[in-house]
């Protein structure tokens, strides 16, 4: 059953991502070649805190860190490390946070200094790919409306979409259900309604699809070493269409290239 959240829950939630928001945008101003993502972790966390939130992955099923910080072929849930980046990097991170009782969730790839073209186009690509998934998500379609959207805007953009992962539910969770693939035909699934909250992320590559889990059971790469990018925005379905609780009403995403 996907909860149906009323304006004051969904209130609530906005207030959790407004600080995903804050962070994604302290995390921005600071990536530049030198600085590791342990940093990023540690400035993430700092400012999580300093907003009276809670960092929502660290701990969870004992993931180390608050945010997962994913370096060039890795595509999700990298542990952040002391390595220093280097111009040409690629970084996916993912930034979630409790806040009274409610969560919010939000993700996104920067090049750290100069970046290749290739890599300019799947950030563009993913972020495109987001963008078509938040516009299907109307009252009356159907779940799999988004995942379509989704794999068409990834097919536009010769990306390769992951499929072991995708998005979810959230509000008193950080993961409710349903789960949302990134791919397939529309017109499936739950009919989507007002009050709905989800979490939608798609997540491609440049070459393969296929993917492996890294010794520390978290860390997924690409099993070719392509590129990966990563994008998510933290939606609730409302009766004047989609409303994106991680960005602010005027404000341009993170981490999309120019």
């Amino acid at each position: 059953m996907i909860p149906i959240r009323s304006a004051a829950e969904i209130d609530h939630i906005r207030a959790a991502c407004a600080i995903v928001h804050s962070v994604q945008m302290a995390l921005e101003a600071a990536v530049a070649p030198g600085i590791s993502t342990q940093q990023l972790d540690e400035l993430a966390e700092a400012t999580i805190h300093d907003q009276g939130g809670i960092p929502a992955f660290k701990g969870y099923h004992d993931f180390p860190a608050s945010i997962c910080a994913s370096i060039n072929a890795e595509a999700v849930h990298g542990f952040p490390r002391e390595d220093p980046l280097l111009s040409g990097d690629v970084v996916c991170v993912d930034v979630g946070v409790k806040l009274d009782g409610w969560f919010g969730d939000g993700a996104f790839t920067i090049g750290v200094g100069q970046i290749s073209a290739e890599a300019e186009g799947l950030m563009t690509t993913t972020r495109t790919a987001l963008d078509a998934g938040i516009e299907a998500a109307i009252a009356g379609g159907r779940l799999t409306d988004i995942s379509h959207a989704v794999e068409l805007a990834a097919i536009a953009g010769a990306a390769s979409v992951i499929r072991e992962y995708g998005g979810h539910g959230i509000g008193r969770g950080l993961h409710e259900d349903p789960h949302i693939l990134n791919y397939g035909p529309a017109g499936r699934g739950p009919r989507l309604k007002v009050g709905h909250v989800y979490a939608i992320e798609p997540i491609l590559s440049l070459g393969s699809s296929d993917v492996e889990v890294a010794a520390d059971g978290w860390t997924t790469v690409t099993t070719d070493g392509s590129l990966a990018a990563h994008f998510e925005h933290t939606v609730a379905i409302t009766a004047d269409g989609p409303s994106v609780l991680t960005l602010p009403v005027g404000q341009p995403a993170v981490g999309v290239p120019a």
